[in-house]
């Protein structure tokens, strides 16, 4: 597998379109993006205009309903589907169906309705022993997304270490002793941490190099850490 690390210096232009984009991942790709010259639109709530970052521009509108915003959206735009519920966990199962599956559902809509070029879409590593209900809701964000044939780069990251999202790091000696052991190591590249960093850097250049026309991307754990894209992506049978 080849790699493509993120472009420097001068970029083309790209039109781009972020669900999601007030969070935790999305105001700081919001922020990159619209630094390297790209034109960055937001949707938000009325409620959270405040906090587009600076460069981008509010679309108001629902994330659950296609409908919302999918006039604002052009043709050959790249649409980053980053709504999720925050600190995800067990217990949440129910906010997964009620936020998360709806959400991805209404971005596959609203990108196939507007002919979007390109779906970024942040799913969640698997398989995996924990955190059944949440990845079966990515799982069914991935499936809608091929079903629809749309061009798009799905990330898997299992956790990205950040402000107030540090508790993990405690376990970086446990995941490398079980790096060194050749039944376990598999398993612990694919669910391994991942900096907000490495995880902004990713998303940028997925944006700037998509995948050819008709084919679907996917970027686990060891490409995300090193920032890098693989050259091409599977062709759909």
């Amino acid at each position: 597998m080849g790699s493509l690390p993120l472009k420097q210096g001068v970029v083309e232009a790209k039109s781009v379109f972020i669900t999601g984009g007030t969070g935790y991942v999305g105001r700081r790709l919001a922020e990159a993006l619209a630094a390297r010259g790209h034109r960055v639109h937001v949707l938000t709530r009325a409620a959270s205009v405040a906090r587009v970052a600076p460069g981008a521009t509010a679309i108001v509108g629902n994330a659950l309903d296609a409908s919302s915003y999918v006039g604002a959206l052009r043709s050959g735009e790249t649409i980053v589907h980053l709504v999720g519920t925050p600190h995800p966990s067990p217990a949440k199962a129910a906010e997964f169906q009620r936020v998360d599956r709806p959400s991805i559902d209404a971005a596959v809509a609203a990108a196939s309705r507007a002919g979007a070029g390109h779906l970024v879409y942040v799913s969640v590593a698997h398989p995996a022993p924990v955190m059944k209900a949440y990845i079966d809701v990515r799982m069914a964000g991935e499936r809608a997304i091929a079903e629809a044939h749309l061009t798009a780069t799905i990330l898997r990251p299992w956790y990205v270490l950040g402000p107030g999202h540090r508790w993990p790091v405690i376990l970086t000696p446990i995941y490398a002793l079980l790096s060194l052991i050749p039944s376990t190591r598999e398993g612990a590249q694919r669910l391994g941490l991942v900096t907000i960093d490495q995880m902004i850097r990713t998303l940028v250049a997925a944006v700037e190099n998509p995948p050819a026309a008709g084919t679907i991307r996917v970027l686990n754990v060891p490409e995300i850490r090193t920032s890098s894209l693989p050259q091409s992506g599977p062709t759909r049978a």
